[in-house]
């Protein structure tokens, strides 16, 4: 009798158990059928907004990334034509030179050795030119041999091209063949700024010896700066000059920048199988971008046309999307959590992806992440 009672108790608290979970889960069921009620006076303080599904442009986009450049012609390695000590120099990186402004003079007396023989070359012209006139009478006049002629010839014709050269070296040294045809020789060699712009290498130091292969220092001109992008072989053909490209320095600011594609490369490279892309920026006055920066780049290669709705009205949870859908409209309102697949994002607008709603439909569009803590 006993162990009946017992059975029987137990089998009561099951039942009552069993009872509380159904009403536990039918409480849970109609909850979420419920939704997310807010009232009007919550709606108003938190200055929440309804929106519908918005027709929006979306863009098809390439991926890439690159760097601040500029044209080679704003660019200049500076190097000796000859080796030497550097004599004077008193710039540092980050000085801004003009064109033909001394950069550094150079000391040699390979220098004096050269301004010699163009000395004695120089010297020596006149002497030949009238010898080689004087023959060329004699053996038009039959009076000197044929050999003779053509030997004041050679003489006169050698000394010219030895002139000729040693005079277009003493140039690129920027040493004045006209003061050395005058007794001026020096054992110093100038170089001057081939371009205006700011120094941004500078690898030598008073005293110390620069051979033609040393680079002494760098100029670059900022004036005009762009992109150089590298784009992979497999979006290569949808690249297009007149595309436009939205690009940021993530290193140094989140602010995107416009900019357009001018040049496609004709080449792929070999090894990364990529391609380059200029492009040139749009207000580039307004920049002061360096040459060197690392920027990420999208490329707008297309456009499409889809339904859209405001970024901050898809929420992310647990790696899914949502919106609020209102539901209901009556004494406030009822919102009720909708699962979907978020396309593209351009221009404050996500891209909506589902086949549960409709244009007629009404979403929470301001105050998702106040109200449900997204």
């Amino acid at each position: 009798m006993k162990h009946i009672f017992q059975i029987s108790a137990a089998l009561l608290l099951m039942v009552s158990c069993g009872n509380k979970n159904s009403e536990a889960s039918s409480a849970e069921e109609q909850g979420e059928e419920t939704g997310i009620v807010v009232t009007q006076d919550q709606f108003d303080t938190n200055n929440l907004m309804i929106g519908t599904l918005e027709k929006r442009t979306f863009p098809k986009i390439i991926e890439t990334s690159g760097m601040i450049d500029v044209p080679p012609e704003n660019r200049a390695s500076i190097t000796a034509f000859m080796g030497g000590f550097v004599k004077q120099t008193s710039l540092l990186v980050g000085d801004r030179v003009k064109e033909g402004q001394l950069l550094v003079v150079l000391e040699n007396q390979e220098f004096v050795q050269m301004q010699q023989d163009y000395l004695e070359i120089f010297n020596q012209l006149d002497f030949l030119k009238a010898e080689f006139e004087r023959n060329q009478t004699l053996f038009e006049e039959k009076i000197a041999s044929q050999k003779n002629f053509l030997q004041a010839k050679s003489n006169y014709d050698t000394a010219k091209a030895r002139y000729q050269g040693l005079k277009e070296q003493l140039q690129m040294l920027n040493i004045s063949p006209s003061a050395v045809e005058q007794g001026k020789i020096s054992s110093q060699a100038a170089i001057y700024a081939p371009i205006t712009g700011s120094i941004t290498k500078m690898n030598v130091a008073k005293g110390s010896y620069v051979s033609p292969a040393t680079e002494i220092l760098e100029i670059v001109n900022n004036d005009h700066i762009h992109l150089e992008l590298t784009v992979f072989e497999k979006d290569i053909l949808k690249v297009k000059k007149g595309q436009k490209i939205l690009f940021k320095i993530p290193e140094a600011s989140e602010t995107s920048f416009n900019a357009e594609v001018y040049l496609v490369g004709t080449s792929i490279d070999s090894d990364k199988r990529t391609i380059k892309v200029h492009g040139h920026l749009e207000h580039e006055e307004d920049t002061n971008f360096l040459p060197g920066m690392f920027v990420d780049a999208m490329i707008m290669t297309d456009t499409v046309q889809t339904w859209a709705l405001p970024e901050e009205a898809v929420i992310e949870s647990e790696g899914n999307h949502y919106v609020l859908k209102l539901i209901k409209k009556e004494d406030g309102y009822t919102f009720e959590r909708i699962p979907v697949a978020q396309g593209n994002s351009y221009d404050g607008y996500s891209e909506i992806i589902s086949e549960q709603l409709t244009e007629s439909d009404e979403f929470l569009i301001k105050g998702v992440f106040d109200l449900i803590g997204g």
